[in-house]
């Protein structure tokens, strides 16, 4: 079995992107490591070039800023990023620059690949994801947050980035059939100081919208609220090893309990009745899964 992964990154360094840490995830589990670097106004180029592995193939890519509508650049980056891997390769990991996969998870990530090896009726891996907001013992569990997401797909052409790059379909708009990798993913794009979120935001929201929408929905704020946030739980787990610099160094902001804080009462009832049942009713899922 061969396995390549991808990532794509840009101003990681101005953006507080942990992209090193990344990166470091998922080495163990592949081949090759594609990582597409966007024409940066930082220091990322370094930070990349200081992780020391082989495996590592950093390409060169300039990103299309014309491309607003949806975060489609995003797509096509992951897209350019998938033309690079080995042809030889049986699957392809596809993480983000802000997400990480944890080391007690490796065996599982293995053992998921490997039996689904031959079955080709499985055309990717989904993953469970937990996503951690304003702090690293922090993380948000309301409705808007996505519970699982494709995360290792198949080599084959015909399977494409969706939309702005969340997950991944075929290129007909088909969703793929998928098992679960009984993994996680912690996505950690939320946890920054409020300063660096509020930048990040404003960048991120660049690649969806024009100037226009960009100031009148974000205005001149330098400081993200975190407070604002409907249901927030302590978490219990532990971090990947690769993040332990970052957990011990980082200062939580303020403002920040947990607990439900739905306003409107249908809503707050809702919450009660999915957490109840274990499931969202009427969740959005990117893709079909096989049970069993």
């Amino acid at each position: 079995m061969k396995v390549s992964g991808i990532i794509f990154i840009r101003n990681a360094e101005k953006y507080d992107y942990p992209v090193r840490e990344s990166i470091l995830s998922v080495l163990p589990l592949v081949d090759e490591m594609i990582v597409l670097h966007g024409n940066s106004e930082d220091s990322t180029l370094s930070i990349l070039t200081s992780i020391d592995s082989p495996k590592i193939k950093i390409i060169d890519s300039v990103w299309d800023e014309s491309l607003r509508e949806g975060g489609r650049v995003l797509a096509v980056e992951t897209q350019k990023a998938l033309s690079y891997v080995d042809p030889d390769s049986d699957w392809i990991i596809g993480l983000q620059a802000d997400e990480c996969f944890h080391d007690e998870d490796y065996p599982a990530i293995k053992k998921a690949m490997n039996d689904h090896l031959s079955d080709f009726s499985v055309d990717g891996l989904l993953f469970s994801f937990i996503h951690f907001y304003g702090d690293y013992s922090l993380v948000a569990t309301g409705r808007q947050w996505y519970r699982n997401e494709i995360r290792i797909i198949r080599n084959k052409p015909e399977i494409v980035p969706y939309k702005d790059s969340q997950g991944f379909r075929f290129s007909n708009g088909k969703k793929l059939k998928v098992k679960h990798s009984n993994a996680r993913v912690h996505h950690y794009s939320w946890v920054k100081t409020p300063d660096k979120q509020q930048e990040k935001l404003k960048y991120f929201h660049s690649l969806w919208h024009d100037d226009l929408w960009v100031k009148k929905h974000l205005g001149e704020q330098t400081e993200f609220d975190y407070s604002k946030i409907d249901v927030l739980e302590t978490f219990t787990g532990t971090h990947p090893k690769v993040y332990k610099e970052r957990v011990d160094n980082y200062k939580q902001p303020s403002g920040l309990k947990t607990g439900v804080h739905i306003q409107k009462l249908h809503k707050k009832l809702l919450y009660w009745l999915e957490k109840a049942i274990g499931r969202k009713i009427g969740e959005n899922k990117n893709y079909i899964l096989i049970e069993g």
